[in-house]
């Protein structure tokens, strides 16, 4: 199969083309490049796809065409990112996603992966939630996704087949590393401090999953047979990868010998707290199941951290957290009011 990932200069992006390879799939990238500085280290197996440096805004039909499939993940990414400029962030997030499934469908590309995103549930109400439970988006990001679920599903035809994947939290190593995802934070704070100091008491639940799980989702979506996967919702991750943040904390102060962790009073400034049910990809999409746990990513990440002997500065660079490398792009006037490169 042929396909077209957008966001391949990013964090999932720097990992989903080895794994379609290693399945026997031709990938081809497209990303604006707002965060290929992001670079930690040199991955053991690298397969770089081609890939076109475009905002997903300009691409057109001569862009998309000749490809069997889109997996779509080219967005602003995360919360604080998205609050940064709403207006913009529905432009690029709710309207460039829907540019990007228009395209695909009138080229005749059937098969269309959105990755969404378990924040859509915000603050759940139950217990637990499925793809059935009502969202509560809280952030701009957050309701982008739920707008292009709904857009991009009503696009669905005997010719156009998408799928949505609403991935947990995520977390694992990159080469085009985030260190502002809660994991990845813990753990790089576990590194280059010893210490974790929460600023809640960490007992609002989350779902996690390790973006090689993430990856395998979307291979096998791309193989299923179109009639188990077309038009439908999937949360990504496993029922028992849900997660008391303080439990997160605890697991990485664990793995790295001398850390000490600490938490404070209250729910703190995040008050999303929502458990998930996983039972759906499980039991519908062939071949997918979970092989990672948060222990095992503490584990990878501290051998990364080893191996090319991490800094502070390392770890504090702006490459490396969404906010500040958007923030410095603009600031230094290498990105405009719209978020559109000015060379």
């Amino acid at each position: 199969m042929r396909i077209l990932v957008t966001g391949t200069e990013g964090y999932i992006g720097a990992v989903l083309p080895s794994v379609l390879h290693d399945r026997g799939h031709e990938v081809v990238g497209v990303d604006t490049g707002f965060h290929r500085a992001g670079f930690l280290y040199r991955d053991e197996s690298p397969r770089l796809p081609t890939t076109l440096l475009k905002d997903i805004r300009l691409l057109t039909e001569e862009d998309v065409t000749g490809f069997d499939a889109i997996v779509h993940m080219a967005e602003l990414s995360n919360d604080p990112v998205g609050q940064l400029n709403p207006g913009i962030t529905y432009e690029i997030n709710h309207g460039g996603s829907l540019h990007i499934a228009q395209l695909a469908k009138s080229v005749g590309i059937e098969r269309f992966v959105y990755t969404s995103s378990c924040s859509v549930y915000g603050v759940a109400e139950q217990d637990t939630v499925d793809e059935q439970s009502p969202t509560s988006p809280q952030t701009a990001y957050a309701v982008c996704k739920t707008l292009v679920e709904r857009d991009v599903g009503a696009m669905a035809d005997d010719d156009f087949s998408p799928t949505f994947l609403r991935n947990a939290t995520a977390y694992g190593a990159s080469p085009r590393m985030r260190f502002d995802i809660v994991l990845n934070n813990l753990s790089g704070l576990a590194w280059t401090t010893r210490e974790i100091r929460m600023e809640s008491d960490g007992t609002p639940w989350r779902p996690f999953v390790h973006i090689r799980d993430i990856a395998k989702s979307v291979a096998c979506t791309l193989e299923a047979p179109r009639e188990l996967v077309h038009a439908e919702i999937f949360n990504v991750g496993s029922s028992a990868a849900n997660y008391q943040v303080r439990e997160i904390a605890e697991i990485v102060g664990a793995e790295f010998p001398g850390c000490t962790v600490a938490f404070a009073e209250g729910s703190g400034p995040d008050t999303r707290s929502y458990r998930v049910s996983f039972d759906k990809i499980n039991d519908v999409l062939p071949g997918f199941s979970c092989e990672w746990d948060a222990q095992r990513g503490a584990q990878e990440l501290h051998r990364v951290f080893e191996r090319i002997a991490m800094s502070d500065d390392d770890f504090g660079w702006r490459g490396f957290t969404r906010l500040k490398q958007i923030e410095y792009l603009r600031r230094t006037g290498q990105i405009d009011d719209q978020f559109y490169w000015t060379v």
